[in-house]
């Protein structure tokens, strides 16, 4: 009579690898294991098998916890995949692995199907061609869509090989069983099945799916060859992958093997089990939780009742397990739930708990608070897990409020970790020149030295922002940066106050640290300069050697660069690129593209250090691990489970010939996970009402489960969950609290500001707040960063142009008038350094408004031009403040009357404000004439005071002040002066402060200063609408 197969199943409520070396050591599993008490050698015999790394290490802990109060030796144990059973590779140290041909690399296979993928397009088969008629075909546009694509290519190429499928079937593809346009598709995948095996056998390299079956196989053979009499177990596994469902079998018959199966629902009837058949024309079947292990026993030929079930989950797991069985049956059978009778469900669910949250940042935060609630007993641990790694990402944020440094187990992408963003800062600057704000990302990155010490690059890299780039309008490009500081120095020193805080320091400073990053950049800077197409491994070189002059320090070490499991990936990434022999070659603008695409599926694991007692898994990583409470996060449909997205490459139809299961599959083990991580002591479930702004729909599985268990466990789970989500919102709330009272400060009067000029006194009217931040605290604004030219700087242009037309005394009246006037016109233009974009709208627009102000000028009367001429100082009341100016312009007519004109490219200050002169600064301007102020003009009198609008559209418009104030310019000037003595002396008393927003020309208006005087603050709920 044939041995029964030894086969063991752990309940979900039940830890399994503590349960499972419980068993072994117990003799349960192998007959008289450690017979006579020689326990220790037994163990050194034994050979276990477990489905990845981080189980293989936690059964190792569970058998030092179990042997702690005396040596022991360990087992061997070996991991059967490194990340999980779909996509893992088989780590064999072994024989068996000794005539296999190594693995392909990732980045060695992507690069060599990329060069197969990108001109496909261009050999098409004409049959294929025409399908696009006369369209273009523009898949792949360049090298990095090649290398998208390559990486959904190596995915399906391991996805056969995994199920050991045949990819000869596609030939049985009759074509009335696909679409037309699915030849296409066919004939792309003839790189796979043709081409790519000659690729293989040339460089003697295997696939990384194909080397772990024939390693799994090998050992297999070598297993069912020998039959070890030493104990040989698998434990955790499902079996989903064929080669390991085989490696079951064969362990199972074994005289001391043993296979323990993970979550095998024996209490499930028969009509569930029976409904599992893969053969139904019923996708929802693959996404059953049991689904895995009824394709394992069908491929064995074994029925369940030969199962053994080992550990003892307490009468509360055990009903709740059944339940969620109960939630969980296929479609087909859930007719039954009309018959269920839900005694007692309240209280075998009351250690479950459901937090739903208003929004994905209010569930990280509940879910930390939970997490944190549950470590509060120092003996108990507790993990999150879950398929959404934003929300992962967001819990080791909200936690850190509470001190606690927890690891993502899922990791990081690549991308983001510090040596990866610096790469890709050195690549954006280069290759995408004249955003300020990359520029000064990358000199401030953590990890950027430039061989100084880091502190002191700071300084300068601060210092370098202030001289070099706040304020000014041109954009830098790392390459040509000294080029860049030397212009920004030359239109500094032309500025009048350009180089009021700017000291020889600062401008040895930047000419030093712009050297320092052309040398650091020059070795691709100089392939860049290379017109014919460059190699992966040439490229990679240089960018190895640019990426270390940024990351080496003042010592010329690379350590902070490379260091940790980040320094370690990007090593590993570099280090293939720079060994790559793929002859993919590529146009060195596409390298930035072809980086990512390279780097996007690449993750970093966390190295050591989180919190001991608290964990971030996916759910790969938690499985066959326990603790004391487990929250299941993100439990929305298309986050956990995932959508089921249908393969690029494959039909459903394509997929069955070649009996492939569909995406359903990946949902089954999805459901497994879920099963699983229910059968912890404490349970709480969590997801958002909201994600993205948009309602959610609560994960299938949750949904069966509330049917199921009925509204009134629902309510109580829902009621035990709010608690979490209450604290949570109790986190960040306040007491209500009083708005801050608008500032108006009141500084001694010896602090007051003793002098102002003419445009300083709107500001002093209507926000006088402004005046107090800039002349008593003596606070200057920040240039913007990236200072896109605007009508302020249109008008400064337009300015300098027609004064230096009457600088240099051009009749308007002569024949080249207009002629000379654009070639000064052109030199400003040019000494302005106008973004391209902004001069090809600007620059046109001017050459039709040039005839008109040529005309304008030809129109007025004889005349003397004085242009941007300044005004001493004059006292505005005896012993009190002073005022100057400077105006834009005075044309003076007999010698003994003059019109003051401001040139203006806007519609503000419109003429009424500057008649009722709450813009007073020409009237004011007007009072300084009359006293003399302007040195050069002696004893004249103002008579007019005038705008002159200079519009987009080629029009001059005169608007004359005098007319709409209906008062003489002498008049409204006196009017000006008056009213500026009665607000200097309002000023001069101690107890009258610098009101915030006093008079606010619009509801639009922001100062410089409104964030200094919390304006939005005290503003809240107030009308702070202008008069205007």
């Amino acid at each position: 009579m044939k041995d029964k197969p030894k086969l063991f199943s752990i309940s979900s409520g039940a830890p399994f690898l503590p349960t499972f070396v419980d068993a072994l050591l117990s003799g349960r599993l192998i007959k008289d294991f450690g017979k006579g008490g020689n326990i220790q050698k037994a163990l050194a015999d034994t050979l276990i098998y477990v489905p990845t790394r981080r189980a293989a290490r936690t059964l190792r802990s569970c058998f030092v916890e179990m042997s702690k109060t005396h040596s022991s030796f360990l087992p061997t144990i070996r991991p059967l995949g490194d990340v999980d059973e779909d996509t893992a590779f088989f780590l064999d140290n072994g024989a068996a692995a000794l005539s296999l041909n190594p693995k392909i690399g990732d980045v060695e296979r992507l690069l060599l199907l990329a060069r197969l993928i990108r001109p496909w397009r261009e050999n098409l088969p004409a049959h294929v061609r025409s399908l696009f008629g006369s369209e273009d075909i523009i898949i792949p546009a360049n090298t990095a869509d090649a290398i998208w694509l390559a990486e959904d290519l190596a995915r399906l190429m391991d996805e056969v090989e995994t199920e050991s499928a045949d990819w000869a079937k596609l030939e049985d593809i009759a074509p009335d069983m696909v679409a037309e346009w699915w030849q296409v598709t066919l004939d792309f995948l003839e790189i796979v099945t043709k081409t790519w095996p000659g690729i293989l056998a040339e460089r003697q390299k295997i696939n990384p799916a194909e080397w772990r079956n024939k390693a799994i196989r090998a050992e297999t053979e070598r297993l069912l060859r020998n039959k070890p009499r030493d104990p040989v177990i698998v434990a955790g596994s499902n079996g989903s992958i064929p080669a390991i469902a085989d490696l079951l079998k064969v362990v199972s018959g074994l005289e001391n093997g043993a296979v323990v199966l993970p979550g095998l629902d024996l209490a499930m009837d028969d009509a569930q089990w029976a409904a599992l058949d893969e053969t139904r024309d019923d996708p929802s079947i693959f996404g059953h939780p049991q689904y895995s292990f009824k394709k394992l026993f069908d491929r064995m030929k074994l029925t369940r009742n030969v199962v053994d079930e080992i550990g003892a989950p307490s009468e509360n797991k055990k009903k709740r397990a059944a339940i969620l069985s109960e939630a969980l049956r296929p479609a087909v059978t859930t007719d039954t739930w009309s018959q269920l009778k839900r005694n007692g469900f309240d209280e075998i669910f009351a250690d479950v708990s459901l937090i739903e949250a208003a929004n994905e940042r209010e569930e990280a935060l509940a879910v930390a608070v939970a997490l944190r609630q549950a470590i509060e007993d120092k003996k108990k641990t507790a993990a999150l897990v879950t398929g959404d790694r934003n929300l992962a990402r967001r819990v080791v944020a909200e936690l850190k409020r509470f001190g606690i440094e927890a690891n993502d187990s899922g990791g990081v992408p690549l991308s983001e970790v510090l040596p990866a963003t610096l790469l890709r800062l050195i690549l954006q600057t280069l290759f995408q020149p004249g955003d300020p704000v990359a520029f000064l990302s990358l000199l401030k990155h953590p990890l950027t030295s430039l061989g100084y010490e880091r502190g002191v690059l700071r300084k300068i890299a601060e210092r370098f922002e202030l001289f070099a780039l706040r304020g000014g309008t041109g954009r830098i490009n790392i390459a040509t940066c000294e080029q860049f500081v030397e212009e920004r120095l030359l239109a500094l020193t032309t500025d009048e106050n350009g180089m009021n805080d700017i000291d020889t320091d600062m401008i040895e400073e930047a000419r030093n640290l712009a050297s320092s990053l052309v040398k650091a950049v020059q070795p691709l800077v100089t392939l860049m300069a290379e017109s014919e197409s460059l190699s992966v491994n040439e490229v990679a070189r240089a960018t190895t050697e640019v990426l270390e002059n940024f990351g080496a320090n003042e010592q010329g070490s690379f350590h902070a660069l490379y260091a940790g499991e980040a320094g370690k990936a990007i090593i590993s990434l570099l280090r293939d690129l720079v060994a790559d022999q793929s002859g993919l070659t590529f146009d060195i603008s596409e390298w930035p593209a072809i980086l990512e695409a390279l780097m996007a599926a690449r993750s970093v694991s966390p190295s050591a250090g989180g919190h001991p007692r608290l964990f971030i898994w996916g759910a790969l990583e938690s499985r066959l691990q326990t603790v004391d409470t487990m929250v299941i996060g993100g439990l929305n449909e298309g986050s956990w489970p995932a959508t089921a997205r249908n393969d690029p490459f494959m039909s459903r139809p394509m997929k069955m010939t070649l009996t492939l299961d569909p995406p359903e599959r990946r949902i089954g083990l999805a459901a497994h996970d879920f099963q699983m991580a229910m059968g912890m002591d404490k349970v709480i479930m969590s997801r958002a009402l909201r994600v993205d702004n948009a309602p959610s729909v609560p994960s299938r599985w949750l949904q069966r489960l509330e049917t199921v268990v009925g509204a009134k466990a629902s309510a109580d789970m829902r009621t035990h969950g709010g608690v979490f989500v209450h604290w949570a919102r109790e986190l960040d709330r306040r007491k209500n609290v009083d708005f801050i009272a608008r500032p108006c400060p009141t500084p001694p009067l010896k602090q007051r500001p003793k002098h102002f000029s003419v445009t300083e006194i709107e500001t002093l009217r209507r926000d006088p707040y402004a005046i107090y931040a800039k002349k008593v605290l003596r606070l200057k604004p920040l240039d913007d960063l990236i200072h896109d030219p605007s009508v302020a700087e249109r008008g400064t242009l337009y300015h300098a142009i027609v004064a230096g037309f009457s600088l240099l005394k051009i009749d308007p009246e002569k024949p080249d008038a207009l002629q000379k006037f654009l070639e000064i016109a052109r030199a400003e233009f040019d000494r302005m350094q106008l973004p391209l974009d902004v001069e090809a709208i600007w620059w046109p627009r001017f050459e039709i408004l040039a005839p008109s102000i040529i005309s304008w000028e030809k129109g007025l009367s004889p005349r003397e031009r004085c242009v941007e001429i300044s005004a001493r100082p004059v006292h505005i009341v005896p012993e009190g403040a002073t005022l100057s100016g400077r105006a834009d312009r005075i044309d003076v007519m007999n010698g003994h009357f003059a019109e003051i004109l401001d040139f203006k490219t806007g519609s503000t200050p419109s003429v009424k404000q500057a008649a009722t002169l709450m813009a007073p600064q020409l009237a004011l301007e007007a009072a300084l004439l009359s006293r003399n102020a302007f040195v050069p003009l002696k004893n004249i009198k103002p008579s007019e005071l005038a705008y002159i609008r200079l519009s987009a559209h080629g029009e001059v418009k005169e608007e004359r002040i005098s007319l709409s104030a209906k008062k003489t310019a002498i008049e409204l000037s006196e009017e000006a002066w008056a009213r500026l003595g009665e607000l200097v002396e309002y000023y001069q008393n101690p107890a009258h402060g610098y009101l915030s927003r006093a008079m606010p020309p619009l509801t639009t208006y922001e100062g410089d200063y409104d964030h200094l005087a919390r304006v939005l603050e005290w503003s809240a709920g107030s009308d702070t609408a202008g008069e205007e």
